[in-house]
């Protein structure tokens, strides 16, 4: 009988970036791939589909059937293209002066390749200590696939001991991240001509009072911030990037739409952020109705994702620092997929090669260098579960 093909981390990178897993789209040619090529080593995986069935996690256990593993977690989903200028073609990889460029080789399917490369040698080796795959979906519009995986592999798998994320973090230790909450919102206005304004509800001046709180809020965490956190900035952020709204220069306008966010510390309760946002909100809305009945606000929750705290002699971080030789570690402001596996009750940490202010931009890539630095951190994993 043939041996099935073990492809190299490089090989499994250029297999997962042909993939265009851009978060609008499907992720299943990728997923069904994959599930394909663990099967031909021996490895079952499982799935978590979204409500509309066109998008999965993927999951694996290798090793004996007992608690107390590792988890490597990873995402499938990239952001668009769109509207950039590549030099090369995002979905395949180009290896150019010691860059490896490519749409995902450094957010996160750098990463992605390593941990499908280190659970097939698990499988090959043999371990003593099992090794766990979990690659999400959705996670670049809000970290939404990661909770139902989760869930679903404490259903099917022993629960293992940590978790490492691979996010960008150029291999350091990141052992806290802010969480975040966001918002998109629609203001529903009540038009009438604008030199009759007091009888009309603006849309748009209307969303400006919310937009003018937030301004307000980061004033004041500002003003009371820590001077020693780690974070930068060091206290919670209040954002909108894009509004649309209104008709004509002289109607009320009668729709407003923009996404609110905020990147709260781990420190704080992202729950009691999310309600002052919509206690400020009915407060707003009510001075909208008081004029016309018919004016509202819609606020659709987008994300809600908890912070990654600090753990004092956490597993995770104490495994990754054994394994990379570092003595120190950090904090980021973005937010990861991290703070959903503590949540959960394991404890986690991340580390991945790349860099983070590669993530997201046209040409992006990982150094090879980098990437060589992510498959010995894998070696020594296996080493260490051996």
């Amino acid at each position: 009988m043939t041996e099935p093909a073990v492809l190299t981390p490089r090989d499994l990178l250029q297999k997962l970036v042909g993939f265009p897993t851009v978060s609008r789209d499907s992720n299943l040619e990728l997923v069904d791939w994959l599930a394909e090529y663990l099967a031909g080593h021996g490895i079952e995986t499982a799935r978590d589909y979204d409500e509309t069935g066109e998008k999965a996690s993927i999951y694996a256990h290798v090793g004996p059937m007992e608690a107390g593993g590792v988890v490597l977690s990873g995402h499938t989903d990239v952001v668009p293209v769109d509207g950039q200028a590549w030099e090369t073609d995002p979905f395949w990889v180009t290896e150019k002066d010691g860059k490896l460029y490519g749409r995902g080789t450094c957010d996160m399917k750098g990463f992605d390749a390593l941990a499908i490369w280190a659970l097939v040698e698990a499988k090959r080796r043999g371990v003593a200590r099992p090794l766990q795959l979990a690659l999400s979906r959705d996670e670049e519009i809000g970290c939404r696939g990661a909770p139902p995986m989760i869930e679903r592999m404490a259903t099917h798998l022993p629960q293992a001991a940590l978790a490492v994320i691979g996010e960008p973090t150029g291999m350091g230790i990141i052992n806290g991240h802010k969480g975040g909450v966001g918002f998109e919102m629609h203001f529903r206005g009540y038009e009438v001509h604008s030199s009759l304004q007091d009888r009309g509800v603006s849309a748009i001046m209307e969303a400006a009072r919310l937009i003018q709180w937030a301004n307000d809020q980061n004033a004041a965490n500002a003003a009371a911030a820590d001077p020693d956190s780690p974070f930068d900035p060091p206290y919670t952020t209040l954002h909108v990037g894009v509004i649309e709204g209104g008709t004509a220069h002289n109607i009320t306008a009668k729709d407003c739409f923009f996404l609110l966010g905020l990147r709260c510390l781990p420190t704080e309760d992202v729950g009691a952020w999310r309600e002052a946002v919509l206690t400020e909100i009915a407060r707003i809305e009510a001075g909208m109705k008081a004029i016309h009945p018919s004016a509202e606000i819609r606020a659709n929750p987008r994300w809600d994702v908890p912070g990654l705290r600090s753990e004092e002699d956490g597993a995770a971080e104490t495994l990754v620092r054994r394994l990379t030789g570092q003595n120190s570690s950090g904090v980021v402001s973005f937010g990861t997929e991290a703070g959903q596996f503590q949540a959960a009750g394991y404890s986690a940490v991340v580390c991945g090669p790349g860099h983070i202010d590669q993530a997201h931009q046209p040409n992006e890539y990982i150094s090879v260098d980098q990437f060589q630095q992510g498959q010995a951190f894998m070696e020594k994993l296996l080493t260490d579960l051996a």
